[in-house]
């Protein structure tokens, strides 16, 4: 056979971890890397951390999955817990993060409907948003790139320019349900909404009725310094989709909504067979339980501004490789003045660093949480050699 038995959808790298202690992986010939990365900003609580895991065995030891036609005391509990910490007045649970977005949509779409405003169905999303790979979340976004083989793309999305209040005002029209926004683009780069711009969108929605949709996917639970950013902004959303590091590495996302955004979600309208399994719920309780608190959302922050402020002086000595350092808590990104993939390779296999890269030229640092003095002196170790020892290619 040609092709491998994994659909070779992934450019795989030669890191194939086996094993985790904290914020380090250990492949299988047992080189250790310094995980900056923490599965794309899943694993904020690191790789060991025995809340988490402890939640895990004895949940799987008791009941792992039982069908949503049932009550639910560890999906109440869980709720209970976001809508207490949030915004929120009720919650929907689900597998990932597309999925998240995808109940967001219909949610928006589903607010109006209710009322007999079927015309009502048009989101307005924003450049270089990524949203998730389905054939709604890849509708949602305006970069071709992720469109490429999947023709038609689903109707019902205009796309205005990311932090251009006046380009969302302008395709406000008849059809508009919602806005649909990332307040910190991970994908698109490390790329902070303004607060002007987050707080124009939520006027703009209450002077028209529209459902301000926000994707926290990557820069929510206590990611930014605080539970969900959009509490930095001073706004109050419609409905929020959340995912990546709520299970902490178990598979899990969620929507959640007030209960005036969420009048269309009645009994049979929505649904998910794994949906808020009883093992993804210990999960996701293990890690509100370890991040829904001030003194651990005040370390992100510290550590953050720490990280931030090397950065910021690191960068002055290489001024033909770094631009500038953005984002907030512990999602930043090194804006690079040349492509930023070598520089992400260079660091992955010459000094087991790992990083993600990001558009816009961009290396994101997203590492676990839980991380000590001792890993941020290893990174900047690590940082520092593959800077001096980098050699940037030459344009052919």
């Amino acid at each position: 056979m040609a092709i491998t038995p994994l659909m070779p959808v992934y450019p795989r790298c030669g890191v194939r971890p086996v094993r985790g202690e904290n914020c380090h992986l250990i492949d299988e010939n047992g080189t250790r890397y310094l995980d900056f990365a923490s599965g794309i900003a899943v694993n904020l609580l690191g790789h060991s951390h025995p809340g988490l895991i402890g939640a895990i065995q004895k949940q799987a030891e008791t009941l792992m999955h039982v069908s949503n036609l049932y009550g639910s005391p560890q999906g109440e509990k869980l709720a209970q817990s976001l809508v207490d910490h949030t915004f929120a007045d009720t919650v929907f649970f689900t597998n990932s993060g597309a999925e998240a977005v995808e109940t967001a949509i219909k949610t928006a779409r589903a607010y109006h409907q209710s009322a007999g405003a079927e015309h009502k169905n048009e989101l307005i999303t924003f450049s270089m948003a990524f949203h998730g790979r389905t054939m709604a979340t890849i509708s949602a976004s305006n970069q071709t790139k992720m469109h490429h083989g999947f023709q038609p793309l689903l109707e019902g999305f205009k796309y205005a320019e990311f932090d251009d209040l006046e380009s969302a005002k302008a395709l406000i029209g008849p059809n508009t349900a919602g806005f649909l926004v990332e307040p910190i683009q991970g994908e698109g780069g490390i790329r902070p909404a303004s607060d002007a711009f987050l707080k124009g969108l939520r006027e703009l929605a209450d002077e028209h009725d529209l459902m301000l949709a926000l994707d926290e996917v990557q820069c929510g639970v206590a990611r930014t310094g605080t539970l969900y950013a959009y509490e930095q902004y001073g706004i109050v959303p419609d409905i929020v989709a959340t995912a990546k590091g709520i299970g902490g590495g178990f598979p899990l996302g969620a929507c959640l909504a007030t209960e005036k955004a969420a009048r269309g979600m009645t009994f049979g309208t929505h649904g998910s067979t794994y949906g808020g399994n009883p093992l993804a719920m210990a999960a996701g309780q293990a890690v509100m339980d370890a991040v829904a608190n001030e003194e651990f959302l005040a370390s992100v922050r510290d550590k953050g501004e720490r990280i931030r402020t090397r950065l910021e002086q690191f960068i002055g000595n290489y001024p033909d490789l770094f631009e500038l350092v953005r984002g907030k808590g512990l999602m930043l990104g090194i804006k690079m003045k040349v492509e930023s993939r070598p520089f992400f390779v260079h660091l992955r296999d010459n000094h087991q660093l790992l990083m993600v890269a990001a558009g816009d030229n961009t290396l994101r640092l997203l590492p676990p949480l839980v991380i000590e003095d001792a890993e941020i002196e290893e990174f900047f170790e690590k940082l520092s050699a593959g800077a001096a020892d980098y050699e940037i290619p030459q344009a052919s």
